[in-house]
């Protein structure tokens, strides 16, 4: 495989000091498949003390599992000295490494054939122990030698085998699959932080539904979301589904072929989550009353779970809670601005992703006509006031006024947010002054 000059260079001074240094992994796996990769992890026989006496900068990243990170000519390099590992009594970690001279050695401890590639970087040529271009060609993810000692080892694998099918468009090897399915609860030692790491990447893939159902075939949908997992025994007609989890996946999908953000297609996996505790028959149909709600809630119990980030959590949140939202041109201009601060001017793009996929997952189609026109009304209303920042008087004023500081100022303020929402025209200081002593001067001694 052709190898770019500064990495031949940064290989020649391994080869200057008496070592080797080879491209493992994903670099090699899809230069064989013909598609671009920038992400370089490098393997070589030189101890990490050894990789540190040849370079001016190296940061000890995970020196214990024999791993440094060496910077030449301004470019991070991820290098990794070839090792065997002792028992995974975790079923993450190994509890020891050791480290050796031979490459194929190294190699036989990762984790799938297509995965255990390695590239000289001196010149290119290629090792494959373990039949991994074989696999690649039959669009095979096959574990290295035994699968279930593989996924035994680290349970982290579980996934990574979802998502590289997924990513690739694979298939599993029938016994890696086996065993995969046999192990799914021992997911349950993966840190919730790589759960969610893993899933992600599963999300970002061109198809995420490949993963995402091999999960549920495999048990680990189960073991992870169990509230997800529980939405394909509730039968729904919808385009291209007959339950609600197979609704999901054609509306993660959607997401997906748009490029949509991870915001997105976590909310879009999580949107109809609450549909089996909100399930009610009607005669021969099946409603889900308040579902959005309660999807909401489950979805953030569940990203709380997966410990991401505050932002994402409150924006899937958001999405979820409103992504039933059906707009007519009986709404008001109020109705408008309330929809606005619901959602928040931040998220307007990603509401109007989510209503598309929703419904391109229900009907087929994306519903462009409808959310045009609601486009139009809230292009319309922006610039008018909808928050309490834009009323024209403040705290301040209302104290000035005579208005004791508590919670009862804050309601007045809430009622006259109300009134210019609806009323524009009245956000002037006297009349809202006006109106915040005649509020004042209606509350009760309890309600101030």
């Amino acid at each position: 495989m052709p190898v770019p000059r500064d990495i031949r260079d940064f290989s020649q001074v391994f080869r200057d000091n008496g070592h080797s240094l080879y491209a493992v992994g994903g670099a090699v796996r899809d230069y064989l498949l013909g598609t671009e990769n920038n992400d370089w992890d490098f393997c070589t026989d030189a101890t990490p003390e050894q990789v540190t006496a040849m370079f001016r900068s190296v940061i000890p990243t995970g020196i214990k599992h024999g791993t440094v990170t060496v910077v030449f000519r301004k470019q991070n390099y991820e290098v990794t000295t070839f090792r065997t590992e002792g028992p995974y009594s975790d079923r993450r970690h190994p509890d020891e490494v050791h480290f050796v001279t031979d490459l194929r050695e190294d190699l036989s401890r990762r984790d799938f054939t297509v995965n255990a590639l390695a590239a000289d970087c001196s010149d290119g040529i290629i090792y494959d122990y373990f039949d991994g271009e074989a696999d690649l060609r039959a669009g095979i993810i096959r574990a290295i030698g035994n699968p279930r000692e593989r996924f035994e080892e680290d349970a982290l694998r579980l996934i990574r085998m979802c998502r590289f099918c997924s990513k690739l468009g694979f298939t599993a090897h029938s016994l890696t699959f086996d065993s995969a399915c046999a192990l799914s609860s021992t997911i349950s030692f993966v840190s919730k932080e790589r759960v969610f790491e893993e899933m992600s990447k599963i999300l970002m893939t061109k198809k995420p539904s490949a993963g995402l159902g091999m999960m549920y075939d495999t048990g680990l949908l189960k073991a992870l979301i169990p509230e997800l997992d529980k939405c394909a025994s509730i039968e729904q007609d919808k385009v291209g589904s007959d339950n609600v989890l197979s609704h999901i996946l054609v509306s993660v999908d959607a997401a997906a072929s748009y490029g949509y953000s991870l915001t997105v297609r976590w909310a879009m996996l999580l949107h109809d989550i609450g549909k089996p505790s909100c399930m009610k028959k009607i005669g021969n149909f099946t409603r889900f009353f308040g579902h959005d709600v309660k999807s909401a809630e489950i979805a953030l119990e569940v990203l709380r779970e997966l410990k991401c980030s505050n932002a994402l959590q409150e924006d899937v949140y958001v999405l979820v809670r409103n992504h039933m939202t059906r707009y007519n041109r009986s709404w008001t201009d109020g109705a408008v601005k309330r929809l606005i601060n619901r959602v928040g001017r931040e998220r307007l793009d990603m509401f109007f992703e989510v209503l598309w996929c929703d419904r391109i997952a229900s009907d087929g189609k994306p519903g462009l006509e409808e959310t045009d026109l609601l486009k139009e009304r809230i292009d319309a209303v922006l610039d008018q006031p909808m928050t309490l920042k834009d009323l024209a008087v403040n705290g301040n004023d209302l104290y000035e006024a005579g208005i004791p500081r508590g919670p009862g100022m804050g309601r007045i303020l809430n009622s006259l947010l109300e009134m210019v929402i609806d009323y524009p025209t009245l956000n002037s200081r006297q009349t809202l002054l006006e109106q915040a002593v005649l509020l004042s001067k209606s509350q009760s001694p309890a309600d101030k």
